[in-house]
């Protein structure tokens, strides 16, 4: 009986250990809390720049119209449908191209890293590729592919690659040497140390141009939409320039950077997800 009530007192949690823990606990939620009222009052300050600044004349209130004015034409855009059928021609588009640099990218990247031949036959070509911008030969897009849907497809696409087959091959090639020894004392065969321990520790490099690649995904299309489309947020923002319908530029803008900050912190969460091995 003794024996057993001295395990039972072992197993006990320390107090003073419950005690620093809940410490630790409490002032990690405080931080969180503070950055995050710091972020909303920066956000707040500058939304009451953008409201204040027109209208006591420090800019011209036409072409940089009060926040309130450009929330009011958001709106209006909303209850019409119009916003919505832009946002989903835009994001259709970038969805597409994005998730083709994904498939394409990651295991192109791993093979390159994994395998010396590869990487020998791939390093010059992609050294050629990978120092032309995207928006540079958008016009070799058109002629090949059209004005249509495939060119601005394959225009993000572009753009996406290589951040993503970058990062793979850097995450790969970088993995901690004593994770490879210790799977081939264990016996593992080159698959299964690739998929058990060369991808996972390679996961947080290749989220890093992925999520590179998301904002490259927004940005090079809306690009690509203000020189030929008839539909998007990239043809918006071009349509209201053009007929001086400034408020409904904005709210455009407002729009895209809305959906890239979505994006970048959709791909944070889905990055905590694949790595929740990490301390």
């Amino acid at each position: 009986m003794s024996n057993l009530l001295d395990e039972l007192t072992e197993a006990r949690p320390n107090p003073r250990q419950e005690e620093a823990v809940r410490g630790r606990g409490v002032s990690l939620r405080r931080r969180k809390a503070a950055t995050l009222s710091r972020g909303v009052a920066g956000l707040v300050a500058l939304a009451l720049i953008w409201e204040l600044a027109p209208r006591l004349g420090l800019v011209d209130s036409y072409f940089i119209p009060p926040l309130h004015v450009v929330l009011d034409a958001w709106w209006s855009m909303v209850l019409d449908g119009e916003l919505l059928r832009h946002v989903r021609a835009s994001l259709a588009r970038s969805a597409i191209g994005f998730g083709l640099a994904i498939a394409i990218a990651i295991p192109l990247g791993a093979v390159i890293a994994w395998y010396r031949p590869a990487r020998e036959f791939f390093t010059p070509m992609l050294e050629v590729f990978r120092n032309t911008a995207a928006l540079a030969i958008l016009p070799v897009f058109m002629l090949l592919l059209g004005i249509g849907e495939t060119s601005k497809i394959a225009i993000v696409l572009y753009a996406c690659f290589f951040p993503i087959l970058l990062s793979t091959i850097t995450g790969v090639a970088t993995v901690d040497p004593q994770l490879l020894r210790s799977a081939r004392v264990l016996g593992l065969s080159p698959v299964a140390t690739f998929r058990k321990v060369v991808f996972p520790a390679a996961v947080p490099t290749i989220f890093t141009g992925i999520r590179i690649s998301g904002a490259a995904a927004i940005l090079v299309l809306i690009a690509a939409e203000m020189i030929g489309a008839t539909a998007g947020l990239g043809f918006l923002i071009n349509y209201a320039q053009y007929n001086f319908l400034i408020p409904k530029m904005y709210a455009a803008i407002l729009t895209t950077s809305a959906i890239g900050v979505a994006v970048n912190y959709g791909l944070i969460a889905l990055e905590r997800r694949f790595s929740r091995w990490r301390a």
